[in-house]
């Protein structure tokens, strides 16, 4: 509740003073209406009997308020004045002071610890203050009960660094995939590629399922590596399947394929509104790489990863949650211990289909027609099917590229016939 001296004036309080010693209000009535205890009120009416014409409930600080070690406030200015340099620079996608972020390296750099409101009322003192204009009210909310049941995974291009440029000059931007349990809010993969790519989403897929297990779905937006949407990216068709008129998932992307074939379903964000359920925690993430990118003069990627694993470990591990009120590892944490997750060890026998190795789940997938010759041609080279197949036969390739060699793997009737390792294809250098 509010202090008594914020919710009513002096002359208020003094009417209800004055009406309970004429006996037009009981003491239960100007308790309930002042929202106050027997020990204030007497002691209210005590100060209204001895001096009525000089009673007052303002609050008067009888001490100081704690003042700021002169080094605090020094590096208050410092951070203050360098994030001014962020706000001002056109090449940074900065466009306001964050006060916490300043609050933490303040911290970290000083050893003392304050709130973020110190740093915003010294902001609003030398004039580093920028009001934020009014969002339209959202509802942040859990939808889950059970860590796994929902895996919020999405995908960001952007310049990381003011001081990341390609040899000509041009602004050098890396991928940031991530993927967010929703009932812990804890990020269970953080990582920078240099372009994005379905591979890239892949790999992300599977470091989470071998790091947690299998949940039950995967939630993304409508991007073309998460979503075949028709009259959109029918032009990348043939003219066979242009004609059958394909609709909207008739065909399942590669990154898809590999999370149904784990055992997990994916669904869609519809709407703008559901969308940002998913980026609201990239904001915080983006704004504080991009920041301490900037502070720490990051050129290139691995500097930059290398900050990206610090804030993800400050948010996983330190930062309380804004909507859950909680850190979300220990969320993640106690949810485990107390029996409501439902992640569940990859199992390839009820792979779909079942596999006998985790690369015929975490691949590219394609098919080709055995030639007469007992091979298939892929990406211009001519590579031998082990198993003497007929002419015309299909079968199915899983592919696993690498910087240098890629494996190509041929499958028929979901049985690996053998695999052959060839140098990795210029379109598979992702």
């Amino acid at each position: 509740m509010k202090q008594l001296h914020k919710q009513f004036s002096d002359e208020e309080i003094k009417q209800y003073l004055k009406w309970y010693e004429t006996r037009v209000m009981t003491k239960s009535e100007v308790l309930t209406l002042l929202g106050i205890k027997d020990s204030r009120f007497y002691v209210l009416l005590a100060q209204y009997i001895d001096k009525p014409k000089q009673f007052s409930v303002a609050y008067n600080r009888l001490k100081a308020t704690r003042s700021l070690p002169p080094k605090v406030v020094k590096q208050i200015r410092r951070e203050l004045e360098t994030e001014r340099g962020y706000v001002t620079n056109p090449n940074m996608s900065i466009m306001f002071y964050n006060y916490s972020a300043i609050r933490d390296v303040v911290e970290e750099e000083t050893g003392y610890n304050l709130s973020a409101q110190t740093v915003i009322n010294y902001a609003k003192r030398w004039g580093f203050y920028l009001e934020r204009p009014k969002r339209k009210a959202h509802t942040r909310e859990v939808l889950t009960d059970s860590v796994g049941m929902l895996l919020q995974h999405d995908a960001s291009s952007h310049q990381w660094s003011p001081y990341a440029f390609r040899p000509d000059g041009k602004p050098l931007k890396w991928s940031l995939i991530t993927t967010l349990d929703d009932h812990s809010r804890k990020l269970l993969y953080a990582e920078l590629f240099e372009h994005e790519s379905a591979w890239a989403h892949i790999q992300s897929l599977e470091s989470v399922v071998l790091h947690n297990g299998v949940g039950v779905q995967y939630y993304s937006d409508n991007h073309a590596i998460f979503r075949y949407v028709t009259n959109r990216d029918a032009n990348g068709l043939s003219a066979a399947n242009y004609q059958r008129v394909l609709d909207t998932d008739d065909i399942a992307p590669q990154w898809k394929q590999a999370v149904e074939a784990s055992g997990m379903k994916v669904t869609y964000a519809l709407s703008p509104e559901a969308k940002g359920k998913i980026e609201r925690p990239y904001r915080w993430l983006q704004d504080r790489l991009v920041r301490r990118s900037a502070r720490e003069h990051a050129k290139n990627i691995d500097d930059v990863r290398r900050i990206l694993y610090h804030e993800v470990d400050r948010y996983n591990n330190r930062a309380v949650h804004s909507t859950t009120g909680e850190i979300p590892s220990i969320r993640f944490s106690n949810a485990v211990n107390d029996g409501r997750s439902v992640f569940r060890p990859l199992d390839l026998t009820k792979a779909k289909p079942p596999v006998t190795s985790t690369r015929d789940i975490f691949c590219l997938r394609t098919e080709r027609k055995v030639n007469g010759y007992g091979k298939i041609s892929f990406n211009s080279l001519q590579i031998s099917v082990p198993g003497n197949l007929p002419d015309g036969t299909p079968v199915a390739l899983h592919i696993i590229p690498d910087q240098t060699i890629t494996e190509v793997r041929f499958l028929r009737n979901n049985t690996v016939l053998g695999y052959q390792q060839i140098p990795t294809p210029r379109q598979l250098q992702f």
